[in-house]
């Protein structure tokens, strides 16, 4: 089996920060989005890796896999204009051959391992299976219904009146015959290729589509709060306290709280679950917790929580700042006397004084 992780788009959605980074790129608990889904397709044993690119951030993404941890065979694909994900399948005709495989969109994260699905697949053969999550939302989604048996009898793009509150995941499994499918396509109302339309075209078929419910957590992290979101939950399940950066006399740490070395701490309090990169320094402050800091940082005089700093930023004498994305090399710092709190969402290289 193969994989085919989406990880092109523009990210309009996530703008300002994806202005200059790639949406995949950007790090929850202190580690890029797509090295999650790497993780779940090396625990799933799958090695042979297709990674469509965007020409605007294909080079981001390319130098994000260099040092290939998991040892997998990349091959990169370019996607030259974003028409579908049913698009991404079809110009990846060439990688895939006559393989089945795993696609996986490269922003998505979920809480439960792929592993147990693939195994299903391959044992119960399906021409395709694809997973389900329970949403209050379902009209923003794709939609499934689905019999007693978990066999797919209809999909719905976004439907005004959703007849099930079973959303499409980002993660679906597909036999070679999904090719003849997509092969007589046509554009949605959209002017994209949509893969709900492909999996229909199964259904139409007659082929046998299978879902399964995902019983954890789903993100798709294509806006701030979603991404916030995943930062919180991530530093919930997975974060463990290790702490070996320099921490002064009149520091407090409580809670789970991961410091990596080079990290110095001076007359602050840091009440976890947090996170803080290499080389960074912080003075008189206060992380509160589910805050993801990156390397590099300086913190001094301020109340953090709840958000996501990025390398290089800078924050001074900031009374309260919570629920923010704060870009690399970023600086915020208030001269005014009166106490605020803030919440920002703001770019690379961007300065605010308040």
């Amino acid at each position: 089996m193969k994989a085919l992780v989406l990880a092109g788009g523009k990210g309009t959605r996530l703008r300002p920060i994806t202005h200059t980074i790639p949406k995949q790129l950007v790090p929850i608990a202190n580690k890029p989005i797509l090295h999650y889904v790497m993780d779940q397709l090396k625990e799933a044993g799958i090695n042979d890796v297709g990674v469509i690119i965007a020409p605007e951030t294909g080079r981001q993404i390319k130098e994000s896999l260099n040092e290939n941890p998991w040892k997998h065979h990349f091959t990169f694909i370019l996607q030259e204009k974003p028409l579908g994900l049913a698009h991404t399948v079809k110009i990846s005709r060439r990688y895939l051959g006559e393989s089945s495989f795993i696609m996986y969109l490269g922003d998505n994260l979920i809480g439960e391992s792929i592993c147990s699905f693939v195994n299903i697949f391959l044992e119960e053969k399906p021409d395709a299976l694809i997973l389900l999550k329970k949403v209050d939302n379902p009209s923003s989604f794709g939609v499934a219904v689905i019999d007693t048996y978990g066999k797919v009898k209809k999909l719905i793009e976004k439907p005004q009146k959703p007849p099930s509150n079973l959303a499409l995941v980002g993660v679906y499994i597909f036999t070679p015959i999904i090719h003849e499918i997509i092969n007589i396509l046509k554009p949605s109302w959209r002017g994209e290729y949509e893969i709900t339309d492909a999996i229909q075209g199964l259904l139409e078929k007659g082929k046998n589509v299978t879902a399964k419910i995902l019983q954890s957590w789903w993100l798709d992290t294509g806006k701030k709060d979603d991404l916030l979101e995943a930062n919180t939950i991530v530093l919930d399940e997975f974060l463990k306290t290790d702490i070996k950066g320099k921490i002064g006399e009149n520091t407090r740490i409580s809670g789970r709280v991961k410091i990596e070395e080079t990290v110095r701490v001076e007359n602050s309090t840091i009440k976890g679950p947090v996170i803080i990169g290499k080389n960074t320094y912080i003075e008189s402050s206060y992380i509160g917790p589910y805050t993801s800091i990156g390397n590099n940082v300086k913190i001094i005089d301020s109340v953090i929580q709840n958000s996501v700093i990025l390398d290089f930023a800078e924050i001074k004498k900031i009374d309260r700042l919570e629920d923010s994305l704060i870009g690399r090399y970023a600086k915020l710092q208030k001269k005014e006397s009166s106490f605020r709190a803030y919440r920002v969402s703001i770019g690379d290289y961007s300065e605010i004084e308040f």
